[in-house]
């Protein structure tokens, strides 16, 4: 047989169909006399399953295509998973009586009918697309999980999720226009719904429902209490939305082992206080309360069977012992359960971490910003004005204001190569009285405007004007 994920059927790991079979009959080389006619038909990859009858003469076998009758006057295109009396063991487990097949395998699948089964398969997630925005846009309360083409093209079945009953007549109808094929919608749960979607649960392996359980079993709360579960909806439900069905498989074991308990134990007295049931642990053989002594603080201790009998009967005539403490073994079994981590210091040395030292930066900047800004603003200010010299020098229209240029700058020679526009230092103003300070805003507006009549060659001056 084949293995591997090869898409072939059968394979080893079961990834490749969903709820898949093994027909261990085929692989022996036995002659049946009195082999069934019946055979079990898998389609799309085992989301759905069907009986047929089988034609009188075949040369198909376990894990081939095959043609089917859908009774509509098409047909469709599945995967033989089982043959032989093994199909009627499987009918038995699923309550099918044989009156109800009523259709039968046509042949076995060429080619061109492959390509078709194909191209049907690459439109379905199209499909899903637009009929959830078309129902979406008749504002009806209901879910469209999947699509399935048949492989002739002919028919499209819907499968949808809702909570109460959808009127969708109109919808069909917008169906119909938009895919041109015949439309059936069936309503599925939401258990169903992931079982045909198919995923990965919290265990790390793939669904339950998509793999190999077939049938639903109510699930409640009652199951995690049994267990000591905590009561948390997100971590007890599953990608249905619904109670996860693996609570339910260890549920018996874990009510088997219960009866062996005591039972009506939730509290236990004593004269120097009461003790509270906290859980019981089946598989350490503990019975832990919390004891609540009348001075000190509460603990939790581990009690066996047998000595919660013993208060419990105590307790029954009217008696108290005087404390409840948990014996030695218990004790000691209970600390090398919790004790998960061992004292390594000094046995185990990790190596120095090597940290690498910072470089300098040795180009710091100035730590003056104003000098720098008026650096910048100066070097700004003297590239456009080389410019203008020098287009100047080359325009004859301005050798007049060239020559005034070349005349105050002669002047300012003359008085010690200071430009009489320019203020002067601080330290060389002469000392005497300040001008008065204006009260008048226009005044005092005024007086601190800056002179207009400046050298462009001067540089800007950091402090305002007084």
């Amino acid at each position: 047989m084949p293995s591997g994920c090869g898409n072939k059927g059968h394979c080893s790991t079961g990834g490749c169909n969903k709820l898949n079979t093994f027909d261990w009959l085929t692989t022996l080389d036995i002659e049946d006399p009195t082999v069934s006619n019946y055979a079990e038909i898998s389609f799309k990859n085992g989301a759905r399953k069907s009986f047929y009858k089988l034609p009188v003469s075949y040369r198909f076998t376990t894990g081939d295509l095959v043609l089917v009758d859908t009774g509509s006057g098409g047909y469709d295109i599945g995967r033989v998973s089982l043959m032989g009396d093994l199909v009627l063991l499987q009918m038995k487990r699923k309550n099918y009586s044989k009156d109800k097949i009523m259709y039968e395998v046509i042949r076995q699948a060429n080619p061109r009918d492959i390509e078709k089964m194909e191209e049907a398969r690459a439109m379905e997630e199209p499909a899903l697309v637009k009929a959830r925005v078309i129902a979406r846009t008749l504002g009806l309360n209901m879910k469209v999980g999947d699509v399935e083409y048949q492989a002739d093209l002919k028919k499209a079945t819907f499968f949808y999720t809702a909570d109460g009953w959808v009127d969708f007549r109109e919808l069909v109808k917008q169906y119909a226009r938009e895919f041109r094929v015949k439309i059936e919608m069936r309503q599925i749960g939401a258990r169903q719904e992931s079982a045909r979607i198919g995923g990965i649960g919290a265990c790390g392996r793939e669904l339950c429902c998509s793999t190999w359980l077939t049938d639903f079993k109510s699930v409640n709360t009652t199951a995690a209490r049994y267990q000591n579960i905590a009561i948390n909806q997100s971590k007890l439900s599953g990608q249905c939305g619904r109670l996860k069905c693996c609570l339910n498989y260890e549920l018996d074991l874990y009510i088997d082992e219960l009866d062996k308990y005591p039972s009506d134990v939730e509290t236990l007295k004593a004269k120097n206080g009461r003790a509270s049931l906290v859980k019981i642990d089946i598989f350490k053989g503990m019975i832990y309360y919390q004891y609540e002594p009348l001075k000190g603080r509460s603990i939790v201790m581990p009690l066996s069977p047998d000595e919660v009998r013993r208060i419990k009967s105590l307790n029954d005539r009217g008696e108290m012992p005087d404390d409840i403490v948990a014996s030695q073994e218990e004790k000691a079994d209970d600390a090398e359960a919790e004790q998960g981590y061992a004292d390594v210091t000094g046995a185990i040395e990790l190596p120095a971490d090597k940290r690498r030292k910072k470089k300098k930066n040795k180009n710091r900047q100035n730590k003056n910003p104003n000098q720098n800004q008026a650096g910048q603003t100066q070097s700004q200010q003297q590239k456009p004005q080389n410019k203008n010299t020098h287009s100047n020098q080359n325009n004859p229209r301005n050798n007049g204001d060239q020559n005034q240029d070349t005349k105050s700058a002669d002047s300012n020679k003359g008085n010690g190569g200071q430009n009489p526009n320019e203020r002067r230092p601080e330290q060389n103003r002469p000392k005497g009285p300040q001008p008065p300070q204006h009260k008048n805003r226009g005044d005092q507006r005024h007086h601190n405007r800056p002179n207009r009549e400046q050298n462009p060659k001067d540089p800007p001056t950091d402090k305002p004007l007084e």
